[in-house]
């Protein structure tokens, strides 16, 4: 490949919403927590391994009975949002949090497969807090 000799219109996106093709046979609710299979398709987050976590849904999609890619679900991939926790300490501020389902995370010391969901930035109890996806 050549080095660029002239200018170029890069197309590009803020990254901050963006469109996934959902797994086949699948629903993901709005406001849950979304990862992509080993496939590269948004499924309703899990502790599962190879999951990868993408992002927030902004709205419900129902591709049950589709196949892989016959639907996209937009997620949100960035911001600060208050989720369901398994069990979580004020001493945990800052930490790493994973997936447990598609409405809850807890720390490190909970899920088996360490599906990293962002950083707790605000305790309200043990069973609820506020998680940064961006970080």
């Amino acid at each position: 490949m050549a080095s660029l000799t002239q200018d170029r219109a890069t197309p590009y996106r803020d990254g901050v919403e963006i469109d996934f093709p959902v797994a086949g046979n699948t629903k993901i609710y709005a406001g849950s927590l979304v990862c992509l299979n080993t496939s590269g398709y948004a499924a309703p987050a899990a502790d599962t391994a190879s999951f990868k976590f993408a992002g927030v849904a902004l709205a419900q999609v129902d591709n049950t009975g589709g196949a892989n890619g016959a639907k996209k679900v937009r997620l949100r991939r960035t911001g600060v949002f208050q989720f369901e926790a398994a069990s979580i300490t004020q001493a945990m501020m800052g930490d790493a949090m994973y997936v447990v389902d598609d409405h809850t995370f807890d720390d490190a010391a909970g899920p088996t497969n360490d599906v990293r969901v962002g950083v707790l930035v605000k305790y309200e109890s043990a069973t609820k807090g506020w998680i940064d996806i961006g970080r």
